[in-house]
């Protein structure tokens, strides 16, 4: 069978037809494009899952100090917080989030879920799910090919670039993969993951990518933890019986057009948002004016 698909329509055609999950269809998807067997698909994608807890385990733990100093061990003492307000697993959810995210900001080992700046937000809302639910591996694995399914139809027909859209083509991405990937493990059809990604894509509709200095710090770890709750978020809702009224492949389209639309100074360039503030220039200032501030093993 011809498990090639464009638009999410497409995709719920192909589990309808052939009674598949958006799982089943995108490791079939794989196997006819690479030539693999389903099971060396699969560890592949364990691999994956593998180096993501690494990451979750080195940020709350180690809690890693990021290259141009402006994050540090946030995650960590999110996870510390006694009695946080937003309950237990969403406050995980989180500080899983900023704690991979932060992995990323001080050049560790992470897995682009889509971009390197958005990694920890699928991450944070699976092992946040594995936490409370007792979901194995296994089920995390075949999760993460929801979520890459969702993720390669927003690339297809949009963007994931924050340079192109904004932070909704990155953070927002990655939570719509996120609330996909929560809604199939929660028993959901493969239309309510779709349902629960284009939910959590309208919530961040618009979001502008403002990183001070032009740095993967501030504010990206924080978005990444938001994006980790709102897929926690969209995924009940659409769980709970209620519907979307503007379908998957429509908001895709929504907020391609909208990325389109924002200035260049709100597109990663560091001009606008909060970059612009004079606190945000101070620091920035500040961390560029020292000769120290260039990484090891790198160059001007």
């Amino acid at each position: 069978m011809n498990c090639q698909f464009i638009t999410g329509e497409n995709l719920l055609h192909l589990c309808e037809k052939h009674d598949l999950t958006i799982a089943e269809v995108m490791v079939r998807r794989e196997c006819e494009l690479s030539h693999r067997t389903a099971d060396e698909v699969r560890a592949q994608m364990a691999e994956r899952l593998a180096v993501m807890h690494s990451a979750l385990e080195k940020g709350l733990t180690q809690a890693p100090r990021s290259v141009g100093g402006l994050v540090e061990g946030q995650g960590k003492r999110l996870n510390n917080l006694p009695s946080p307000l937003m309950g237990g697993q969403a406050a995980y959810a989180a500080a899983a989030a900023m704690a991979i995210a932060e992995v990323n900001a001080a050049m560790g080992r992470i897995i682009a879920a889509p971009t390197a700046g958005s990694c920890g937000v699928l991450p944070g809302a699976l092992f946040s799910a594995a936490r409370s639910f007792g979901f194995d591996d296994a089920a995390l694995v075949e999760a993460l090919f929801v979520s890459a399914a969702v993720g390669l139809l927003i690339q297809t027909n949009a963007t994931v670039s924050g340079a192109e859209g904004g932070c909704q083509a990155e953070v927002g991405a990655a939570s719509a993969m996120a609330a996909a990937a929560l809604t199939f493990l929660q028993g959901g059809s493969a239309g309510a993951s779709l349902s629960a990604a284009a939910l959590a894509l309208q919530n961040l509709m618009g979001l502008v990518c403002d990183p001070v200095a032009g740095l993967v710090e501030v504010p990206c770890v924080n978005r990444n933890s938001i994006g980790a709750v709102n897929a926690l978020l969209s995924a009940d809702i659409v769980l709970s019986g209620t519907g979307v009224m503007i379908p998957f492949d429509e908001t895709v389209d929504a907020m391609y057009a909208v990325g389109c639309s924002l200035s260049p100074a709100l597109r990663e360039s560091a001009q606008g948002g909060i970059a612009a503030t004079p606190t945000a220039k101070a620091a920035e200032k500040s961390i560029f004016a020292a000769e120290q501030y260039i990484p090891e093993g790198l160059g001007r």
